[in-house]
């Protein structure tokens, strides 16, 4: 029904709200994200506060997309020693959409479709604007995703309760050894997470910056 053939005194449909508010005091629009709504300290604290793995992990804690993030990186770093402080920024920062629509498995992933990938999407492409980050070259992608997949399989194993067999059949890698300490792997307090991940965040936008090595 348009408009115009809506009786007199109707009250037109309500617009669904697809913002939120974060405790920046910023709205940020999921359809069409703007750099300038996105602040690094909303990423940190959101992303300490969402479960991987749905929350199915060993120990009081969660494992959280903050601490996924910086081991990513960690990893990446280890694959690439000669990644620039850009390049690794990009890997820590490769799940910060999560802040705003959570993390979900990938089995549901599959299920969304390219409805949940548009806004995903959407909203990473304003994260690297917002922090000054090109388009990621398709090499630096794959690195990426390699680092990730790398870090899944160690998470499935250590914390999500996986034998061996089960991850290297649904991962369908041959994960190298990678060597990580012990903490990284340690489900965190929130407020631990958030500012470990705000302490490499600062570390390494500041050396992208300035265009020196970690």
């Amino acid at each position: 029904m348009t408009s115009s053939e809506r009786r007199e005194g109707e009250v037109e449909p309500a617009q669904p709200r697809v913002w939120q508010r974060m405790l920046s005091g910023r709205k940020l629009d999921l359809l069409n994200p703007s750099p300038s709504d996105i602040d690094i300290a909303d990423i940190a604290h959101g992303l300490a506060r969402v479960a991987r793995w749905n929350g199915q992990t060993e120990g009081p804690n969660i494992f959280s997309v903050a601490q996924h993030s910086v081991m990513v990186e960690a990893i990446m770093a280890r694959l690439a020693p000669l990644s620039t402080p850009a390049e690794r920024l990009a890997a820590l920062l490769h799940d910060s959409p999560e802040y705003v629509i959570g993390d979900l498995i990938s089995p549901f992933k599959a299920v969304l479709g390219d409805a949940y990938r548009s806004i995903e999407h959407r909203l990473l492409d304003a994260i690297h604007a917002r922090f000054g980050l090109p388009i990621s070259p398709p090499a630096l992608v794959n690195l990426i995703k390699q680092a990730d997949r790398i870090a899944a399989y160690r998470e499935a194993i250590d914390l999500a309760g996986f034998d061996r067999a089960d991850a290297d059949r649904i991962f369908g890698i041959q994960v190298p050894e990678t060597r990580l300490d012990e903490e990284v792997l340690s489900p965190a307090r929130s407020e631990d997470a958030e500012r470990v991940f705000l302490d490499r965040f600062t570390m390494l936008s500041g050396a992208s910056s300035r265009k020196e090595p970690v």
